[in-house]
């Protein structure tokens, strides 16, 4: 999942855009309405989270902008101001959903992923392939009912390849959609996840690599 974190404080940017991290998402982030609106013209986000009071483009214009742009990707608008008119105003913009500060983090995280199943194909809360199953919810991956010790990065990759269910990913859709914008184009590191997952998958291999076109998941 590609995530955009929208917030003018710095240090809750960084607490948030590392959290989601950890959940084993692909998190840009923005300090300002314009600098969102410029990552948003670049990249297609599946969520964005949205502090409403922001400098210089305001949070309401930066969510016009998105909902106008007829684009899948989701908004989940943060506020300090919590009153039921506050979130009508927030939801009549067009946001999908609405979080008053201060929050817990596990509901903006399950927020998140909600939005998230709603701006692509709906998915089985559980996936699965043979003997891979996994729960991107309650991040456990199994094989054969062996619990797998994945890294955020590992674990993303894999949901991935079994969201695409059987279909060839390329590796610039890995990277575009599992990696952030400091990530660099020309690097090896999708190569290098996909050998270590590889080997915590174990055999008989169920990642394979086709020619020239990228990476599959499956029966030879």
């Amino acid at each position: 999942m590609r995530v955009l974190v929208v917030e003018d404080h710095r240090t809750l940017n960084a607490l948030i855009a590392d959290g989601l991290r950890r959940e084993a998402m692909a998190v840009d982030t923005a300090l300002d309405g314009g600098s969102a609106l410029e990552r948003i013209d670049l990249t297609r986000y599946d969520v964005v989270v949205l502090d409403r009071d922001l400098p210089g483009v305001h949070g309401d214009e930066v969510c016009r902008r998105i909902v106008a742009g007829g684009a899948s990707t989701r908004v989940l608008m943060l506020t300090a101001a919590g009153t039921v008119r506050d979130r009508v105003e927030g939801l009549g913009l067009g946001a999908d959903d609405y979080l008053p500060k201060p929050f817990d983090f596990a509901e903006l995280v399950a927020r998140v992923r909600a939005l998230g199943r709603r701006s692509t194909q709906a998915l089985p809360p559980v996936l699965d392939n043979g003997d891979l199953t996994l729960d991107p919810s309650h991040r456990v991956a199994t094989r054969s009912g062996r619990r797998l010790d994945l890294s955020p990065k590992e674990f993303a990759v894999l949901e991935h390849l079994l969201a695409a269910g059987g279909r060839v990913v390329s590796a610039e859709e890995l990277l575009e959609q599992v990696w952030d914008e400091a990530t660099d184009p020309f690097t090896t590191t999708v190569k290098t996840t996909i050998g270590r997952l590889r080997a915590k998958l174990g055999v008989p291999p169920a990642i394979h690599t086709v020619r020239e076109g990228g990476y599959r998941i499956g029966p030879q």
